[in-house]
This record gives structure tokens, C-alpha cells and sequence, in this order.
């Protein structure tokens, strides 16, 4: 069996995957995000992350940081729209430290007002930088217009405004709403049984208290397709072109996947790579994106060229829409298509860690893994018409969001 799963007596669960090697990676899952933050708590959710790291009931700030870097290993975090995650890498000895430590930071954090004031101007850095990368602000101001009105709409960083409001309290209130254990996947893979995984995590998580979230997320209202443009005085035009997809667990993600990495996934031979970049030389970066949450997706694909040619950017980007939507693939093309997405995906298993952060988020959301091959059975199962019909109901509906 590729995968172990278990579930702990509080409602954590559990899963694991044994190979060979003398590299350990675990992590602790938790299903609270920017998401899951109410009207005043913006930012929150990313603050708690940082948080974690300056100091728990047995540990100081720089305690936390040297445990498992002494040992040549190492601790980090990071938040997203819908999880929070902590994960660890060390040597396959040191394994059991490494769940410690990530049971300590996240169950036993103290949140020292000092640090927390500290660690807000960290992160108001963080938000400039974004400021000053067009590249990376017009996705969160996509979504803004994209998910306006919803839980999603808000940005992960928050607002220098916000997050000034926030202390320790407010991380400890947001912690008790939000990390449930029923909302939390702790996962593994290394050179180690699966019952040696399982008696780890339930020495370290086993103790934390069963909790069960009392609220629900809210699938955002429909919203009609937008263009907007917004000057911003950069040296290039910056464009995402995109529209709502489908959730997680919505059996089209998967055809649409194949179809996003076809059209402009990080392959020289995507569709719009070779249509703007190598046919006119109108753009150095371009690429399409699929995210998928819980109960809805986001499709965007974005460019960024010389202010003359983004109108013929647009038009080349909208004509392989077309085609997608009106001209069903060929067998060979298809063919292609397919393998092509199948050894990227096993290239990209390679990476042990990233393995085990897939299979976590995995389990956190299906309650399952499928293996590798079970993967490509669906992909290999996939149908020209599948990918037209998907390419059909997304795509006739694109907004647009334009830096200039």
C-alpha cells in the first residue's frame, strides 16, 4: 500500500508513506486560512503563522528557530487562502524532534506581545514588497474583483491598518475558532514504518483535546464578467485574463488541469508560450493557472509586454480560447497533451517534500490519496470532448484586469 492513513482519538488524522532515503519530511496540516478570517480579523491568519515561531511554553523565540537548524534540518510555515501549514525536513533520526517541535509551536505558542509588535513591521515589509512587484499584486487584486463580496475576496497579508489591530489575543481567539482538530491532517514520509509514524504523532498530538469547527465557509455569489484597467505608471503592461473554475472536489478539475497545462503550463510547447512569445516575440512571460478551493477555482493567465503590444497579446490569448472552446483536440494532439501532464506530475513526486504536503492537503480535503497510478488511469481516461466542453463553459465568460 502506497499511502497509511489513521486518525487519532481528538479527530487528527493522519497519513504516511515509506520510502527509502536518510531525508525525513512531516507536516501539520491545518484547514484555517485568510478565508476563515471574520471582517475584523484580516491578516490574522498569516500573523498567527509568523506567530508560531516566537515562542512556545517550553521554548524562547530563538529556541524554536535553532532546534531543529543545530541538527541541519529545518522548520517553516506558510498560509494560504483556505490551510495553514507547518512543516519540517531532517534527517530520518531526528524525525521525532521534528514532530515535537510541530506540535510545540502550533498547540503550545505563546505569542508574546513584544514579538507579535515586532513581527507586524515584518510583514507590513512584506506587503510593500508586494506593492512594488506588479507581477505579483494583480493576482491579489484579481481576486479581489473576481471573489468582490466573498470570503475569498480579501488578500492573505492583509493591510498595514488591519493588522495593527491585531495582538495576542486576537491570534488566540482566531486559533480556538479556527484550528479544530477535525481540521487537521499530520503527514509523513520517510525511511520508517507506518507504525512508527502513527506512535509519533499520537505521543506528540495525541494529548491536544478534540475540537470541531462550528462554522461553514460560504461559496461566494456569482459574479458577471468585469474588464478593468488601472493605471499604475509601470514600465509594461501587466494583463490577467481569467474567470471562476471549478472546486476542489468537482470531478472537472481534472480535465481542466490537463486543459490549463496544455494552454500554458510551464512547458516551452504550452499554447500561448509558443503563440506570443515564440511566433511574435510579444511577451517574455506568460502562463495560465488553475487554483482550486473547497467550493470554487480561479483560471488566470497572465502577461506582461510592452504597452504597444498587449492589445495583440489579448487577441492571440483570446484566439486559442476559441479554438479550445469550437475545435476538440486531436487524437495525437490529445495524446500528447496527456503524457506530457503525466510525467510532470511524476517528475514533480520526486520531490519527496512536495509529495508529502500534496498528500496532506490531500487528505485534508477528499478524506483520500489517490496513488500515482490511479492518477494516470484518469488522465489517460480523459476525453477531446471532456476538455472542448470544459474549455466551452469556462472560457466564454473571461474578465480582465489590466496594469498600465
Amino acid at each position: 500500500m502506497e499511502f497509511y492513513t489513521y486518525t487519532l482519538p481528538n479527530g487528527i488524522r493522519g497519513i504516511h508513506r515509506q520510502v527509502r532515503g536518510s531525508v525525513a519530511h512531516c507536516a501539520l496540516t491545518i484547514g484555517a486560512g485568510s478565508r476563515d478570517e471574520q471582517p475584523d480579523q484580516y491578516g490574522l491568519a498569516h500573523l498567527t503563522e509568523h506567530a508560531f515561531f516566537k515562542g512556545t511554553e517550553r521554548r524562547r523565540a530563538w529556541q524554536v528557530n535553532c532546534r531543529l537548524e543545530n541538527l541541519g534540518g529545518e522548520l517553516n510555515a506558510f498560509t494560504t487562502k483556505e490551510d495553514t501549514t507547518i512543516h519540517a525536513t531532517t534527517l530520518r533520526g531526528d524525525f521525532a524532534k521534528a514532530a515535537e517541535l510541530i506540535a510545540d509551536v502550533a498547540f503550545r505558542s505563546t505569542f508574546p506581545e513584544r514579538e507579535i509588535e515586532r513581527e507586524k513591521e515584518v510583514i507590513v515589509d512584506e506587503i510593500n514588497t508586494y506593492k512594488d512587484s506588479p507581477a505579483d499584486l494583480i493576482y491579489d487584486t484579481f481576486e479581489e474583483l473576481l471573489f468582490e463580496g466573498s470570503e475569498l475576496s480579501h488578500n492573505i497579508l492583509g493591510t498595514k491598518r488591519s493588522l495593527m489591530r491585531h495582538d495576542g489575543n486576537a491570534i488566540r481567539r482566531f486559533i480556538g475558532r479556527t484550528h479544530t482538530t477535525d481540521r487537521m491532517v499530520f503527514s509523513t514520509i520517510g525511511s520508517f514504518s507506518a507504525r512508527t509514524a502513527e506512535t509519533v504523532a499520537a505521543r506528540y498530538f495525541g494529548s491536544r483535546p478534540a475540537t470541531v469547527r462550528d462554522f461553514e465557509r460560504i461559496a461566494p455569489a456569482p459574479q458577471a464578467p468585469f474588464e478593468r484597467e488601472i493605471v499604475k505608471h509601470t514600465h509594461q503592461t501587466h494583463c490577467i485574463i481569467g474567470c471562476r473554475a471549478y472546486g476542489s472536489d468537482d470531478s472537472r478539475r481534472l480535465p481542466l488541469a490537463l486543459l490549463i497545462n496544455l494552454l500554458g503550463g510551464p512547458s516551452a510547447n504550452s499554447l500561448l508560450n509558443v503563440e506570443v512569445r515564440e511566433r511574435h516575440g510579444l511577451s517574455y512571460n506568460i502562463e495560465a493557472t488553475y487554483t482550486p478551493y473547497c467550493d470554487t477555482g480561479l483560471v488566470a493567465i497572465y502577461f506582461s509586454s510592452e504597452h504597444a503590444n498587449a492589445a495583440q497579446c489579448v487577441e492571440l490569448i483570446m484566439g486559442q480560447l476559441r479554438r479550445l472552446r469550437t475545435e476538440p483536440l486531436t487524437s495525437r494532439r490529445l495524446s500528447m497533451a496527456k503524457k506530457q501532464f503525466i510525467a510532470q506530475l511524476a517528475i514533480a513526486g520526486e520531490s519527496n517534500e512536495s509529495y508529502m504536503l500534496g498528500a496532506g492537503k490531500s487528505l485534508l480535503t477528499h478524506g483520500a490519496m489517490d496513488t500515482m497510478e490511479e492518477v494516470c488511469a484518469k488522465i489517460r481516461a480523459l476525453t477531446a470532448q471532456q476538455l472542448t466542453a470544459v474549455a466551452e463553459e469556462l472560457f466564454s465568460g473571461m474578465s480582465r484586469l489590466t496594469y498600465k
